[in-house]
């Protein structure tokens, strides 16, 4: 993996998948409202999970306690944006969107495959990715059409915190460059 200058990460087996933040600046930033890596009970492999972030670099949270990644109480006050974005983990799973390999979703299969894991999901993965953050992503197009018809700047965080959010979530922040 490797980073350009403008923050887009590039992994050479996913050439498409671009995404501008890592696992950990998505925590970093303030994510999920502190609840991503609580203890849960996946209906997909019937079994009960808890302290699954610690498999990962203990940097990723450093600066960060036990209410900003393990918390069963969602907050959104801890979120960059301070909304509440995203859906439970029981609608996902619904949705068929969750794999047994990775019971916490999307997220835990992005931590998973920025450290290196390489699965038969990965090809899915990326194109869920794609739909939300890529070149042609309904997100992000959504949000940078929503800041051009209001004429107003990239940074002007009242135009849709909430997709701003969810796309921070998806390892994505809004470039200059997306809204040309």
């Amino acid at each position: 993996m490797n980073r350009l200058k403008n923050g887009t990460l590039i992994f050479k087996d996913y050439p498409d998948f671009k995404p501008n933040l890592t696992p950990k600046e998505v925590f970093q930033l303030g994510s999920f409202g502190g609840t991503y890596y609580r203890p849960i009970y996946s209906t997909i492999t019937q079994k009960k999970y808890s302290n699954t972030h610690k498999e990962y670099p203990s940097d990723w949270f450093k600066g960060l306690n036990d209410n900003q990644v393990i918390s069963s109480n969602c907050n959104q006050s801890l979120n960059k944006y301070k909304v509440k974005s995203g859906q439970s983990l029981r609608a996902w799973e619904d949705a068929g969107w969750i794999t047994a390999q990775d019971p916490y979703g999307w997220f835990q299969w992005y931590c998973r495959f920025y450290e290196g894991r390489r699965s038969p999901d990965d090809e899915r993965q990326v194109k869920r990715w794609l739909g939300v953050c890529g070149p042609k992503g309904r997100w992000k197009r959504r949000l940078a059409n929503m800041i051009k018809d209001k004429n107003t700047t990239l940074n002007d965080y009242s135009v849709s915190p909430v997709i701003r959010q969810l796309l921070q979530h998806w390892g994505y922040v809004l470039k200059q460059s997306d809204l040309k």
